[in-house]
């Protein structure tokens, strides 16, 4: 599946009312980091079948970022059922962010 871009007039019905696990990259266009990271998040989204991948653009859609305090990008946010069940910051490999991902399947 590929990665969902996730807004202010989407977020609710994609995420929250999502009836797989949700994985919800917070990132910006100019953040080092999520450069890094968005090739390793875009091959997870196509390969992870059970699980819906979104990024939140935080400079375009600040409001998403401030209500679940994202201080730091990039801030990864896993939903199920609606909850926020876990909440990491930064780069990491691969492998790491699947285990992370696959916990919460």
């Amino acid at each position: 599946m590929l990665e969902l871009i996730l807004t202010s007039d989407n977020f609710e019905s994609s995420v929250l009312q999502a009836q797989k696990p949700v994985m919800v990259d917070f990132w910006a266009p100019w953040c080092g980091p999520c450069k890094v990271m968005s090739p390793i998040v875009e091959s997870l989204a196509m390969e992870m079948e059970d699980v819906i991948v979104g990024k939140v653009n935080v400079d375009e859609h600040s409001s998403i970022a401030q209500k679940f305090n994202i201080l730091s990008i990039p801030t990864f946010i896993i939903f199920k059922g609606g909850q926020v069940v876990d909440q990491f910051s930064g780069s990491m490999s691969r492998d790491q962010l699947r285990e992370k991902i696959q916990r919460h399947l």
